[in-house]
């Protein structure tokens, strides 16, 4: 997969399109995407990290350690990446509604695995909602779904 992950990355940046990405080009973009916003609050910590590998290991059906040994890179890809719309554009081409609007819960249960919402991290989600064509209140009943898998209270 880390081999993958670099070539996936390279074909962004020289502006490749999502047909010349690799085979698992999803499975690379929602895992950068998941990096980037388990990243933006300036750490990466055991919960992100955990919360980051279930939901890659989940709807992959990658195993933990072949997540273990990659994610690592997706985040450094993550920390480097300034634009986000070739990611954006392989998970609209390849994803349906239901898969954006789950890839929208699964972000924001990274995103408050720390318990807080940052900033940067509201700021990331909400230019994610429209880029991915998720409406305000799709991305609010994520939001309070995954408040409550992680038991924080919804307020």
């Amino acid at each position: 997969m880390l081999a993958r992950l670099k070539a996936f990355m390279n074909s962004i940046d020289a502006g490749g399109a999502p047909s010349a990405a690799p085979k698992d080009a999803l499975a690379t973009a929602v895992a950068v995407l998941l990096a980037r916003a388990a990243t933006l609050d300036g750490s990466f910590e055991a919960q992100e990290r955990a919360v980051v590998a279930d939901h890659l290991c989940n709807r992959f059906d990658v195993s933990r350690e072949e997540i273990d040994r990659t994610l690592d890179e997706a985040v450094n890809s993550a920390d480097e990446m300034v634009d986000l719309y070739g990611l954006i554009r392989t998970v609209k081409d390849r994803m349906d509604e239901e898969g954006r609007i789950d890839l929208m819960e699964a972000l924001w249960e990274v995103v408050y695995a720390d318990g807080e919402l940052h900033d940067y991290e509201g700021q990331l989600m909400r230019r994610l909602s429209g880029l991915l064509y998720v409406s305000d209140r799709e991305s609010g009943e994520a939001r309070k779904r995954a408040l409550a898998k992680l038991g924080l209270e919804v307020g």
